[in-house]
This record gives C-alpha cells, sequence and structure tokens, in this order.
C-alpha cells in the first residue's frame, strides 16, 4: 500500500462519490480471473486493489470524525503494525 495513492483516493471519493471506486475494485477483482494475466500483472491489480480499499478504509474514519490526516497515519499505522506480526 501506498500512501500518496490512498491520499489521492481518499480525495477522488470525497470529490466524487465513493461508489465510483468500489464499482472498481469489482471491475478489477474481475480481471484477475482472466486465467492467462501474468503474475506481475496480477501483483498490480492486486496492489490498486489494495491501495482501493485502503482510501475507502480512510474514507469511513474521516466520515466518523477523524481529520484525513489523523485517518491516514491511524490506517498506515494499523498496516504496519499487520506487517510486523
Amino acid at each position: 500500500m501506498k500512501l500518496p495513492i490512498i491520499k489521492h483516493l481518499t480525495g477522488f471519493i470525497e470529490e466524487n462519490d465513493e461508489d465510483f471506486v468500489v464499482e472498481t475494485i469489482e471491475t478489477l477483482e474481475a480481471l484477475t480471473e482472466i486465467p492467462s494475466l501474468k503474475d506481475e500483472e496480477l501483483d498490480v491489480i492486486g496492489e490498486l486493489i489494495s491501495n482501493m480499499y485502503g482510501a475507502l478504509e480512510v474514507d469511513k474514519m474521516i466520515k466518523e470524525g477523524s481529520s484525513k490526516k489523523a485517518a491516514l497515519n491511524d490506517f498506515m499505522k494499523r498496516v504496519l503494525g499487520s506487517i510486523d506480526k
């Protein structure tokens, strides 16, 4: 996951609607079922999906009252904490 991408996507969600991101995730997930995709291509699609789910989670935290900066920092701490375990 990359914080600049999540931050950018969070801004996109604020300006538009989260439904665009949800539908994009569904489309990318459908693409992963293509049997001829190479591992590298699947990795890129997976990274995009992860960043989009991250942006949705940050957006949810903002809607619950966190500032954008706090939500991004808290989310990344959770991600890094889960990697360390």
